[in-house]
């Protein structure tokens, strides 16, 4: 998506999230075995070594005279990706791929969504995606927050948890490396099958069908409390020349969010 908004080839070639394309075994998985999943920054540490070790992006590099430096750290390209509550393209993609995808929302209608931004300077002076009518970006805060809601659901975090843990004793017990984490899911899944006990943690896990809560840590079941990191866009709309959050200037999108922010998530989840 950021060929559309930097159509330069030199900043294509650094702005492209090599971050997302180096990821191997699902990262939620990691930040939560690390006990980073507020920040989701854990699994950034080896971004420069595996850039350095793929034939396919050192090769993409060499073509446009680009030092492996230069793309190491996707933080210094806001418009490939930035903190929350910005609109980047890494945000636009996942949110315009699940309006499609997971909503079943018309192509056509998406499209129109994401015709309707241009760059502009947010108010820290710093290059990010914008909407040039409200309506527009009101349709794809909407569909944003139907995401947020779907991150951080019980059925999510729970089953996130019921992984990380599974991968944490794994590792304990020594069938898994820290290396391992970054194979291929089903290349881990294959070492989890060569140890019995392991295989059976497999089994009962994809065997899940509910879940339900309790105010309390019930015995005899597996039964966690897991927090969760809050991720919401509020996109950047320009108001006659100047840019500003949709939240600023619709209260209807401002109490959207603020109910989203105000979930709790004291509840233990459970297999039913």
């Amino acid at each position: 998506m950021i060929p559309a908004f930097r159509p330069e080839a030199r900043r294509n070639a650094k702005g492209s999230n090599f971050y997302d394309k180096l990821r191997k075994t699902t990262r939620a998985q990691r930040d939560l075995f690390y006990g980073d999943h507020l920040m989701q920054e854990s699994t950034e540490d080896k971004t420069l070594f595996f850039i350095e070790n793929s034939k396919e992006i050192t090769k993409i590099l060499k073509e446009y005279h680009i030092c492996v430096k230069e793309i190491a750290d996707y933080h210094i390209y806001p418009i490939a990706d930035n903190d929350t509550p910005m609109l980047s393209a890494d945000r636009l993609e996942y949110t315009i791929g699940n309006g499609f995808c997971v909503y079943h929302m018309n192509m056509n209608h998406l499209n129109s969504i994401y015709a309707d931004l241009i760059v502009a300077q947010n108010e820290n002076g710093i290059d990010e995606l914008c909407f040039q009518s409200i309506h527009k970006a009101k349709q794809f805060t909407e569909i944003s927050l139907r995401n947020s809601y779907l991150f951080v659901s019980d059925e999510d975090r729970f089953a996130m948890q019921y992984l990380a843990d599974i991968i944490g004793f794994a590792m304990k017990i020594g069938v898994l490396t820290q290396d391992d984490l970054y194979l291929t899911e089903t290349q881990v899944i294959r070492k989890l099958y060569n140890d019995k006990e392991l295989s059976d943690m497999w089994e009962r896990y994809t065997g899940i069908s509910s879940i339900a809560t309790s105010t309390k840590k019930l015995e005899n079941k597996y039964c966690v409390n897991v927090s969760a990191k809050k991720r919401f866009i509020d996109p950047l709309v320009l108001i006659k020349s100047n840019a500003r959050r949709l939240s600023d200037i619709d209260d209807g999108i401002k109490e959207l969010i603020q109910t989203f922010l105000s979930l709790d998530f004291s509840k233990w989840i459970y297999t039913v």
